[in-house]
């Protein structure tokens, strides 16, 4: 089965988006929790999570773009 790279990208985009705002919005979260004086142990965890996911998309991403390349390069 032949696999539809470039609608993969365009997901795997999708999901690096939509990570990157979680990212952010938890980091407001923990700078507002910080600011009223709140433990940020287990947010600041959730934070780490959402980072190491985010590579992940990352990754696969730039997997999908290497393999269109060489696509293209046949």
């Amino acid at each position: 089965m032949k696999r539809d790279i470039p609608e993969l990208l365009t997901l795997a985009e999708e999901r690096v988006s939509a990570a990157e705002a979680c990212i952010h919005r938890q980091r407001d979260l923990i700078n507002t929790l910080r600011r009223s004086g709140y433990d940020t142990t287990d947010a600041d965890a959730l934070l780490v999570a959402f980072e190491k996911v985010q590579a992940q998309f990352i990754a696969y991403r730039d997997r999908l773009l290497d393999e269109l390349e060489e696509i293209a390069i046949r």
